[in-house]
């Protein structure tokens, strides 16, 4: 009787959490087709898709989404390269100064992002990359580079040395194994760190809002915040609108890897076996 009272204790406190969830995307979806959108949890009285038809009709809203998905596609793409090579030394190799490293990536994953903003928009105001969308992405990208590399050292860990030892005999040099063995086969941990970064980059508001200074510049993060209008009024039905557009591209880029996630845990399996 004792573990039944937990158990539903414990499915309680599980329900009230995900409600706590849960009631935002609602809000979010009916507020996305209501005409007369507020704060309020409410059924709307007229339904509408004019809410998406203002956002998605806007060229500046366009132009937004498309500069905020060349940044975190460029960025995602050019971290999980970077990462993978400097992974395998990591994971391959007995340095002496490995564990230091290793510790020190470690404690720069815990460094925010905000302490470091002032003396890097110095730097790139000196060499003039300010105001650039290049400049954006080195930024992220070598923000994002400690903890990409920890994730991929640890991935590629989990790949038995064997198979490369036996692609040596073949014949085959180190890019070569990285490429034809190795990547295949931690596919999973490439779909993770580039699944991260993507949307660390896309969901990113401070970092272009401080670099970039031109309008037509601005990715979808900061255009995000044309809906909060001056003396606290706020267009909440565009806003909802808005923000389930922005959140599509993460979901279909979650959705899509699973299966090639799954095809990587497969192979790494198989190859243990």
């Amino acid at each position: 009787m004792k573990e039944r009272s937990i158990k539903n204790t414990q499915y309680i406190i599980l329900a009230i959490i995900a409600l706590m969830f849960v009631l935002p995307l609602i809000w979010l979806i009916l507020a996305s087709l209501d005409t007369n959108a507020s704060q309020a949890l409410n059924m709307p009285t007229n339904w509408t898709l004019g809410n998406f038809k203002d956002v998605l009709s806007s060229n500046r809203n366009l132009r937004g989404f498309g500069v905020g998905m060349v940044i975190s596609l460029i960025q995602a793409t050019v971290v999980v390269l970077i990462t993978g090579l400097a992974a395998y030394p990591l994971s391959r190799y007995k340095l002496s100064y490995k564990n230091v490293f290793m510790y020190s990536i470690l404690f720069m994953t815990a460094l925010p992002m905000i302490a470091v903003i002032v003396p890097v928009y110095k730097m790139f105001l000196t060499i003039h990359i300010l105001d650039s969308i290049t400049g954006v992405i080195l930024y992220l990208s070598a923000t994002s580079l400690p903890y990409g590399i920890w994730l991929m050292k640890n991935f590629m860990d989990g790949v038995p040395i064997e198979l490369e030892e036996a692609a040596k005999i073949e014949g085959a040099n180190i890019m070569q194994t990285l490429k034809m063995v190795i990547a295949p086969l931690m596919f999973p941990g490439i779909c993770v760190t580039f699944i991260f970064t993507f949307s660390g980059s896309w969901g990113n508001f401070f970092v272009p809002y401080i670099l970039l200074s031109s309008q037509n510049k601005l990715p979808a993060s900061v255009l995000l915040y044309q809906y909060f209008g001056q003396h606290g009024t706020i267009s909440y039905g565009p806003l909802a609108a808005f923000s389930i557009i922005y959140a599509v591209p993460s979901i279909l880029l979650y959705i899509l890897s699973q299966r090639y996630m799954s095809k990587g845990f497969n192979l790494a399996g198989a190859s243990k076996g």
